[in-house]
């Protein structure tokens, strides 16, 4: 029965491979053979390396880029200069120049002594990823939409950099294989790549599951995972677009409503919380999904779902079960539910684990309600948003990078699954979603003229639906 966290991702080697048989065929000389294959070709590649030999401690000063301003960026760039005293913000790079100067100035008033942003290092336009990586920096934060992170990231490793990249690691499954391509290659160079699925980090989480993983409730057969909130960022009518802005403006400036841009709710937002149930199965790929879902609010022309319950199957018949929904008025919550065969796990209210069969008496960072079978984390806290940096910088500098790479694609890959199995109304397989021939990325993407019409909302069902995927 499935105990264990540590299990890799299925190894992607092309649309024309069964993941689940390359599990089983993965012989101890087959894996050395395509090891030694991959050393290779990156060996005879011209692309950029770091500065500093994998295995050796780094002690230089690193300057930091900074690529996608926004909130969220601009909290994860205050905390990479939070967690290790000899950095610099060196660049950053927006397609808005307003965004820019504001997290400039907020990072400024932060971080004083710690920014060296000259005004030839603050980029502007689609293009400025290029011109962050190009202008001397040692590692980079990419919180841009998602839909640009197989790109940034990709040429961020070629470059050479360190990376810390917001979730989701893509929006469609020709971007996914892009990244898990990038993080394959990231680890030979030996590149730190550390991912924002923030809940990894947390102590009290890592505690959790690893209590699970012990047996503390017994062989896992289900979680139940909810991620139901109001709207993210409502899709304004259409008539507010201004008559000079080109698609792609208008998209990327109401990204999350568009499913290229942002990947859906699903994939951008409750994204969280299919992470949790790919670590509570051992970050091993399910063999299928099916979800149901839909839109009950309009969303002008964005083509999103509002809600989404996905039911993934995994060995031996267990399930996990995810509920998304943004919708205003209603119920909600962002909790997870897991049963055992000796007993039952909650995250919600505290961290919990019940079962009569669960570990007894007062155990270390955990304690022991003599009433009943209860605990509840009492161990070190910490800010998971802080840790995720610290520990990044961390591994820079003692020579042994972090490369969240598997875990972060699986959850990934997960998400975009449910939302292909919703959207087609099929049942779906890894292979299935994995191989989907849908690229939602525009092929124009010019800033002042770009024209780009995104599918409308997905109709399970429809020939319209399924067809992009290329299933036979």
């Amino acid at each position: 029965m499935i105990r264990g966290l540590l299990s890799p991702i299925a190894k992607w080697r092309g649309p024309a491979h069964n993941f689940e048989q390359d599990m089983k065929n993965d012989t101890p000389n087959r894996r050395e053979f395509i090891k030694a294959g991959s050393t290779a070709a990156v060996a005879a590649s011209t692309l950029s390396f770091p500065t500093v030999t994998f295995g050796k401690p780094d002690s230089r000063k690193l300057k930091i880029g900074f690529i996608g301003c926004g909130g969220r960026g601009t909290g994860a760039a205050n905390q990479a200069l939070a967690a290790d005293s000899n950095v610099e913000l060196w660049a950053m790079g927006e397609v808005s120049e307003a965004r820019l100067k504001s997290s400039l100035t907020n990072i400024s008033k932060r971080k004083p002594g710690m920014v060296n942003v000259d005004k030839k290092r603050q980029f502007i336009g689609l293009d400025a990823y290029k011109k962050v990586l190009d202008s001397g920096v040692d590692l980079v934060i990419l919180t841009t939409p998602p839909g640009f992170r197989p790109l940034h990231f990709k040429a961020a490793v070629e470059a050479g950099k360190h990376i810390f990249l917001e979730k989701p690691m893509a929006t469609d499954a020709p971007g996914l294989r892009s990244v898990m391509e990038s993080y394959k290659l990231a680890e030979k160079k030996g590149l730190a790549v550390v991912a924002g699925f923030c809940w990894r980090y947390d102590p009290g989480r890592r505690e959790f599951f690893k209590r699970i993983a012990d047996g503390a409730i017994g062989d896992v057969q289900s979680m139940y995972a909810t991620y139901y909130t109001g709207p993210v960022k409502p899709m304004p009518p259409d008539n507010k677009r201004d008559e000079e802005w080109s698609d792609i403006e208008w998209q990327v400036r109401n990204w999350y409503n568009f499913a290229w841009c942002g990947g859906d709710g699903l994939v951008e937002q409750a994204v969280h919380s299919v992470d949790k149930i790919s670590w509570l199965f051992g970050d091993v790929p399910p063999h299928s999904c099916v979800a149901v879902g839909g839109r009950q609010r309009p969303n002008n022309s964005g083509n999103i779902w509002d809600h989404i319950e996905v039911n993934y199957l995994f060995d031996q018949g267990a399930r996990g079960f995810l509920g998304q929904r943004q919708i205003p008025g209603c119920h909600g919550e962002n909790n997870d539910y897991i049963h055992g065969t000796k007993g039952r796990a909650q995250i919600g209210g505290g961290l919990i684990i019940t079962g009569k069969d669960a570990i007894k008496g007062e155990t270390n960072n955990w304690t022991y309600n003599p009433n009943g079978d209860l605990w509840r984390y009492t161990g070190p806290g910490g800010n998971m948003y802080q840790i995720e940096h610290d520990e990044l910088f961390a591994s820079i500098r003692d020579g042994h990078p972090i490369n969240n790479g598997a875990r972060m694609c699986n959850a990934t890959m997960m998400a975009l699954m449910g939302r292909i199995a919703g959207y087609t109304g099929k049942q779906v397989t890894w292979d299935m979603a994995l191989n989907s021939k849908q690229d939602l990325f525009p092929k124009d993407q010019n800033w002042e003229t770009g024209k780009h019409t995104p599918p409308a909302e997905a109709i399970p069902g429809t020939k319209e639906a399924i067809a992009p995927h290329g299933w036979a």
